[in-house]
């Protein structure tokens, strides 16, 4: 059960102690990250149809998050602000997808790596997008890339990076006594898949999976789909658990902090790239055998990724204020590792987005802001005449091409389904509300319903005073602004009017050929 549901003001802009754990020796740091990943689909949650033994060894010898969220559901925007501790909207061109990264903002790696941590990472860093310094130098804000090691994979989707080999190539370059942050970045369960791979190479069974959500049709192809993505999360978990392995043979794991989570929910239509509850609500675990307390705790507050650069400071003993990064609403999550707090860590927490992939005119975004509090999740769509998953005649494109985004276009195309189609794709109007407690799915929206007029107005209030306070255009008056940040992959800039003129000018090469629409759909 959720904490009672109160609202109030939370401190914003944190002073961070660096106090708390400087009588040991700073822990070494493992950060590891699936690629599109959705709450609750990891063994400790209770899943059935996906086995992670690693992810739910660390839940069981350290904490498991049961509200975890980011605040922008997309893969580059997502860990922007794991890297900075700030909100999306604060990070300038950082807020988009595909961005040219300020190079005002530091990330956490690059500041562990100036007070005498070796840094490291392998897989998918901070991308896509391009990251250079002041002087035009290409950024390693996740650390230097340890990639020559490869492996055969088990499906011909999966990466070839032997994610494990590579750590261990990094551990071994780590001079003595030194401590080291590593990003373990795997690009599964990112698509594309192998079709049915799940069923023929990880020997699951369609019947295993004991709930298809009720937004996507329960047919064989989706479950396949889903299987297929299970296959990948699987290979993520096996990877991590061969790194725990690496640092318990060397004697070094007691003394690690490992965080494993996931940058965004999973790829399919209305999770992924939208700011729903499975789109946001992601898994984690952290365990730290030297730093954490009364290890197998279940974690009920409300933690945003905003609070994993302010706890990697604190426990590498760096003060916030002196560290040149830039001031954070995040709030460490270092008193969940002593005595049970009794105090909830949030009261609320913000989510949003601006343009994540292109495919409207003018590579325009689609902005939201929101607010998770209590049950209940309130979310204001700013631009309701744009399509909220992309133009239907360029692809619909920020919704990755697969078999159940087919599934539910053909359905619509031939007269047979419009409910799905409108659930993932369709216009929506400008605020919406759920109690997610009992919603999960975010299909029945209360905003508009009486009994909760003072909940959403105290919500909408508090949104708004935060967001203001954080400094974000768009509540200020000047949101265009993210619109007129250019897109970073000149090839795809301006998609819109390329494919128009001439769809054979630009290649969007991560939906299907026949996600583009022949004609615009009419709408309810």
């Amino acid at each position: 059960m959720h904490r009672q549901f109160a609202l109030g003001t939370f401190l914003l802009f944190v002073v961070l102690s660096a106090t708390r754990f400087t009588s040991a020796a700073p822990p070494n740091i493992l950060f590891a990250i699936a690629d599109d990943l959705s709450f609750p689909h990891m063994g400790a949650y209770g899943t059935e149809w996906i086995q992670t033994p690693a992810f739910d060894r660390v839940a069981r010898e350290g904490l498991l998050f049961n509200r975890c969220y980011t605040p922008n559901a997309k893969c580059a925007p997502s860990r922007s602000c794991i890297l900075t501790g700030r909100n999306s909207w604060q990070l300038e061109e950082a807020a988009n997808h595909w961005c040219y990264f300020p190079a005002k903002f530091p990330s956490y790696v690059e500041t562990l790596e100036k007070r005498g941590y070796s840094t490291g990472m392998t897989g998918k860093g901070w991308a896509p997008g391009i990251a250079v310094d002041s002087e035009g130098k290409r950024r390693q804000m996740t650390g230097k890339p340890y990639s020559k090691r490869k492996a055969k994979p088990p499906t011909t989707a999966i990466s070839n990076n032997d994610y494990a080999g590579n750590f261990r190539d990094f551990l071994d370059a780590v001079p003595n006594q030194e401590p080291f942050c590593f990003w373990y970045g795997a690009t599964e369960p990112h698509r594309r898949y192998e079709y049915m791979s799940g069923v023929k190479k990880g020997n699951k069974k369609l019947s295993d999976i004991n709930q298809v959500p009720s937004f996507w049709p329960d047919n064989d192809v989706v479950r396949h789909d889903m299987l297929d993505y299970a296959l990948e999360v699987e290979h993520f978990d096996h990877h991590l658990q061969q790194m725990l392995n690496e640092l318990e043979s060397r004697g070094m794991l007691n003394n690690t902090l490992v965080v494993v989570t996931a940058d965004n929910g999973m790829p399919f239509p209305r999770i992924k790239g939208q700011e729903y509850e499975m789109s946001n609500h992601l898994p984690m675990a952290i365990m730290w055998a030297d730093g954490i307390k009364h290890p197998g705790r279940t974690i009920e507050d409300l933690v945003s990724f905003i609070d994993l650069a302010p706890t990697y400071l604190e426990v590498a003993g760096v003060d916030w204020r002196d560290s040149g990064m830039a001031p954070t609403p995040g709030k460490s999550l270092t008193p969940f590792f002593g005595e049970i707090q009794a105090q909830p860590h949030r009261e609320f927490l913000l989510i949003g987005k601006e343009r994540h992939d292109v495919g409207r005119p003018n590579d325009a975004g689609y902005p939201i802001r929101g607010i998770v509090q209590g049950p209940f999740l309130l979310i204001r769509n700013y631009k309701t005449d744009r399509w909220p998953a992309g133009n239907p005649e360029t692809g619909y494109l920020n919704t990755d091409g697969s078999p159940t985004k087919t599934e539910i276009l053909n359905a619509r195309r031939k007269g047979r389904d419009d409910a799905h189609w409108q659930l993932a794709f369709g216009l929506r109007p400008e605020y919406e509300m759920f109690n997610i407690e009992t919603d999960r799915e975010c299909l029945s929206n209360i905003a508009d319903a009486t009994r909760y007029a003072g909940v959403r107005a105290q919500m909408e209030k508090t949104m708004n005073q935060s967001l203001r306070t954080e400094g974000d255009p768009r509540v200020l008056g000047n949101g265009d602004v993210f619109d007129e940040y250019p897109y970073a992959n000149t090839r795809e800039r301006k998609f819109y009017s390329q494919y128009l003129n001439d769809p054979t000018s630009v290649r969007a090469g991560w939906v299907n050929p026949s996600d583009f629409e022949a004609s615009v759909p009419k709408t309810p």
